[in-house]
């Protein structure tokens, strides 16, 4: 290959290595490649005219510095122009305009009840405790002194979950003690079956708080949800009572709304306690008043109640006869319509941004 093919050659590699240059880094790299002392390119060729014939030195040499003006005159004007964009780039940035702000996120209004409500109970001394969501039909019904053809079973619409592990027909037929046919699993449809299992495990006296995610198969509305969460409550000693229980509902319910409220108790039945009672708190936004909230009674149902059932003491290991103590249970997604005027429990699992901002 002659020198003046490979002027050719590097007079194009240059022009397009110069026009793709993006910064001025890029340029200084380039001329140093090109035109650098030691080892430019076109260095080199000028330095090695000294062994060619008199004739290649006039035919090459006009090439080579022609050329090395191109090449210099190619990297200023593509400096100029970097320079002109970069100039316009801070042109169009006003540095006295205020930064714009960083959106912060927030917890979900649910997230922010759940937390207040654990906070509030352990400072009653109450351990939060927490189980699994498919559970056992043993554990989320005949525990709870819910036998199989107990009509109270009707209150819990319940997702069934079909096993296929491999065993047999009689092997998943065959029932121990502790699962009385607790080989079904479902979608827990209550938070008591943690109850239970933390009975077995340890001896009285405690209290414990129960939040969790439970599963209903019913018809959505404004106030029904197949998913929604619950937080249950349990006290076990000698002398557990309803004046106990009186107390520190009181005492979580004015904590939680902050403010002054009355309770009410109403007979009730649930199969796990007995006696059962609901709750009633005084109307925290007319204050007992009246108005479209309570449907002018005044009051808001807030809660399920009552005295552990003995059955329920025996299916843990307990003798109800040592024992005493009262369970509770509350919504979670009731508590936080009542507390942020939320009229549709759709919303919760909506989505909707313009919802969750507002919390």
């Amino acid at each position: 290959m002659t020198k003046d093919i490979d002027i050719k050659r590097l007079r194009e590699d240059a022009l397009k290595s110069i026009k793709a240059a993006a910064d001025a880094a890029s340029l200084e790299s380039l001329r140093v490649k090109f035109l650098g002392r030691k080892e430019g390119e076109l260095t080199k060729i000028l330095r090695s005219l000294k062994d060619f014939s008199i004739a290649e030195k006039k035919k090459i040499g006009p090439l080579a510095n022609a050329l090395r003006q191109e090449i210099e005159s190619a990297l200023s004007e593509k400096l100029k122009s970097l320079q002109a964009a970069s100039h316009k780039l801070q042109a169009d940035i006003d540095l006295t305009r205020p930064g714009r702000k960083v959106q912060r996120g927030s917890l979900h209004p649910l997230t922010s009840v759940e937390k207040e409500i654990r906070e509030i109970f352990k400072s009653l001394n109450f351990s939060v405790v927490e189980g699994p969501e498919a559970e056992s039909d043993y554990y989320n019904f005949d525990a709870l002194n819910i036998p199989k053809d107990h009509p109270a079973r009707d209150m819990w619409d319940t997702f069934w979950l079909r096993q296929n592990d491999g065993r047999t027909k009689e092997q998943k037929n065959k029932r121990t003690k502790r699962q009385g046919g607790g080989e079904r699993l479902l979608l827990r449809t209550h938070t008591s079956p943690v109850q239970v299992r933390y009975m077995e495990q340890h001896k009285p006296p405690f209290q414990i708080i129960v939040p969790g995610r439970v599963f209903r198969y019913e018809a959505t509305d404004a106030s029904h949800e197949t998913n929604f969460h619950q937080v249950e409550g349990l006290m076990v000693g000698k002398d557990a009572n309803l004046a106990n229980f009186k107390f520190v509902i009181r005492e979580f319910f004015q904590r939680l709304f902050k403010r002054k409220l009355s309770i009410r108790l109403r007979p009730s039945y649930f199969p796990f306690v007995e006696p059962g009672l609901e709750v009633d708190i005084q109307c925290v936004k007319c204050g007992g008043n009246g108005c479209n909230i309570c449907k002018n009674s005044g009051w808001l149902e807030v809660m399920g109640a009552g005295m552990v059932h003995p059955r329920v003491f025996e299916a843990a290991g307990y003798n109800p006869r040592d024992l005493q103590g009262f369970a509770f249970g509350l919504g979670l997604e009731r508590i936080a319509m009542i507390k942020y005027n939320i009229p549709d429990i759709r919303l919760f699992y909506s989505g909707d941004l313009r919802f969750i901002k507002q919390f």
